[in-house]
């Protein structure tokens, strides 16, 4: 056996790992499954769907697999791909996962047009065309999807930390806990399985003191506890977490999401996130934290006064 086990189930049984990875082209595919490799994960990327089954005769390998799969496969289909899936998962001797990178169109646009290639299903159009279509065609996956990571705001550094966070080669239970801090204004972060609105707590943005901070400073969380509803709340969703965590595991999900949102996502939805991380963590639960707001304002602040000015000449 190598350096990552085969998972062994309590019939010992032992069980071949195997995660698919697909999602939209320019979504960062090809960087989740370098990561994994990393990982310890054998890597096939671009195989036919025709060859899964000849590919899984042979008894369980060594280590966890990952396949690539996306629409320049010569037999790709989703109503195949949705079937190979099923047949996957109903398979006594192996634990499939389907990993979906997602992606805003407007990033996708951008990137196909910063890199000047051709989209894959529209090679005489623009790829404007061939991302809407990929996009279309891609939902029924999406819905299938056992993990989903949207790569619209990730760098590819952030990307392969997510990943890596979210994919543990570890045997066992491997339910990845996200929790994630946002602002309304900006809508709802995409792939989140439960979401809390923090709007009714008391706001630090109203003290000139405590404007410039986020919801990390000592000084922040302090003012929020002062709220008398704020206890109980966190309380009541920590039990709600209790409860829920637990029984997606048993149901073999891979990754829940939950979500903290309030005005600005800098003060209260950030409090109340990094506190349900820890908590959740000391608890022993794999848990990693991203806070939306902050990550996008950073960015701003790394800017370049060219890249400024760029951005101000799009906005016009």
């Amino acid at each position: 056996m190598s350096e990552i086990e085969s998972i062994t189930d309590r019939g010992g049984l032992v069980r071949q790992r195997i995660v698919l990875v697909t999602g939209p082209s320019g979504a960062g595919r090809s960087t989740a499954i370098h990561t994994m490799e990393d990982l310890g994960f054998e890597a096939i990327d671009n195989l036919p769907l025709s060859l899964l089954p000849r590919l899984l005769e042979d008894p369980p390998m060594g280590r966890d697999l990952v396949l690539g799969l996306d629409v320049r496969n010569r037999d790709f289909s989703v109503n195949a791909l949705i079937e190979t899936l099923d047949s996957l998962r109903d398979a006594p001797g192996l634990e499939t996962e389907l990993l979906y990178l997602d992606c805003r169109f407007d990033v996708l646009l951008r990137r196909f047009s910063e890199t000047r290639r051709r989209h894959p299903l529209a090679p005489a159009e623009g790829p404007e065309q061939g991302v809407r279509r990929e996009l279309d065609l891609l939902v029924p996956i999406r819905t299938r999807a056992d993990i989903l990571i949207d790569s619209s705001d990730l760098t590819p550094h952030d990307l392969r930390a997510e990943v890596g966070r979210l994919i543990s080669s570890e045997t066992g239970a491997r339910l990845a806990v996200s929790v994630n801090s946002f602002s309304y204004k900006r809508g709802l972060p995409r792939g989140m399985d439960m979401v809390l609105d923090c709007r009714f707590l008391r706001n630090p943005y109203w003290d000139p003191s405590l404007r410039s901070l986020d919801g990390r400073c000592a000084a922040v969380r302090d003012y929020i506890a002062e709220d008398v509803r704020s206890g109980p709340f966190f309380d009541k969703v920590l039990d709600l977490a209790r409860l829920l965590l637990p029984a997606y595991l048993d149901e073999g999900k891979a990754h829940f999401a939950i979500g903290f949102g309030c005005t600005g996502g800098q003060h209260r939805s950030v409090a109340i996130a990094e506190k349900m991380a820890q908590a959740l963590a000391d608890e022993g639960w794999q848990v990693s934290t991203r806070h939306r707001e902050l990550e996008r304002r950073q960015v701003a602040l790394q800017a370049t006064p060219s890249e400024m000015a760029a951005n101000v000449d799009k906005g016009r």
